[in-house]
């Protein structure tokens, strides 16, 4: 499967409630558009998009982390949007372990589950990828997310697929939980 667009997104947040953020919060995301093989007919073997995300992945990942520079990855999450005449199982299937493992890989490793959010929508609809740590998810800091509209894509017989990254917790926090100093590292929750 070919990327037949890539777009990118970048967020800094230098300064929070009047409070100077260093290092400030970089969050970026990128989108992969491919055509959809299943748009408008029910394929039981969904197993081509999974193996293709693969690729697709580390096309995208790769220039995500890259973005972030001169800052690393601690958190991570994923989306898709399909287009109407896909079903949500489409973009699902684009997201599992194999996209997630490349995501970890990118990221320089990560134990935890890596949220996720897909949903069919027509071009220009907002979609919002959830983030957290990329160690422990229980880490409170970290939960945050990044928002993104694509203005033209996808249309009824494309894919969406974004991978998500942020360079550190939200500014301010300061509402308790599992600091990101704290982190066992062992199951990929505390």
């Amino acid at each position: 499967m070919q990327i037949k667009r890539t777009l990118t997104f970048f967020d800094e947040v230098g300064m929070e409630a009047g409070q100077k953020i260093d290092p400030p919060l970089r969050k970026v995301a990128v989108v992969a558009i491919i055509d959809n093989p299943f748009a408008g007919r029910f394929e039981r073997d969904l197993s081509a998009l999974t193996k293709a995300s693969e690729q697709i992945g580390r096309t995208i990942c790769n220039l995500a982390v890259s973005m972030l520079a001169p800052h690393k990855p601690e958190s991570y999450g994923k989306a898709a949007i399909i287009g109407i005449n896909g079903e949500q199982e489409h973009g699902v299937s684009l997201l599992t372990t194999v996209f997630g493992n490349v995501m970890r890989d990118a990221a320089g490793g990560g134990k935890a589950w890596i949220s996720s959010f897909t949903k069919r929508a027509v071009p220009g609809s907002t979609i919002d990828i959830p983030l957290a740590h990329k160690d422990a998810l229980y880490v409170r800091s970290h939960y945050d997310g990044i928002t993104i509209t694509i203005p033209d894509a996808p249309l009824p017989n494309e894919i969406a697929v974004i991978c998500a990254y942020a360079s550190r917790g939200r500014p301010n926090h300061r509402v308790g939980g599992l600091a990101a100093s704290e982190i066992k590292g062992i199951d990929g929750l505390v």
